[in-house]
């Protein structure tokens, strides 16, 4: 067996609509496949998504995604300045000096990772 790749990873969200609405809209990603329920989005060119999963019982907190970006200062004020709430700004990694991190939260308090390539 040959496993070759991860289509999608789900996070549970209370409204698919708003939010496709926010991840399209402040983090810039585009729809890879929408149907009825199934949503899927990430970033432009990305052959991996998120699974937009609507539910009602959210599992808000550290989802564990990591986002890599080649100007992360710059990304870090963009998103501030959509009013993307932080939940830890950018700053050394307590485990490596040489490493910085910062973590954001979608309006379902969905953390996510990012970090400089």
């Amino acid at each position: 067996m040959t496993i070759v790749r991860i289509r999608s990873i789900p996070v549970i969200v209370s409204d698919t609509k708003k939010a496709k609405e926010w991840y399209t809209e402040k983090l810039g990603f585009e729809v890879q496949d929408e149907k009825d329920h199934w949503v899927v989005v990430g970033p432009p060119g990305s052959s991996t998504g998120i699974h937009l999963c609507q539910n009602e019982t959210l599992e808000s907190g550290n989802t564990g995604i990591l986002f890599f970006d080649d100007d992360i200062e710059t990304t870090c004020q963009e998103l501030k300045s959509k009013g993307v709430e932080f939940s830890r700004d950018l700053a050394k990694a307590e485990w490596d000096e040489n490493m910085r991190y910062a973590m954001f939260k979608d309006p379902d308090r969905n953390e996510f990772w990012l970090m400089p390539t």
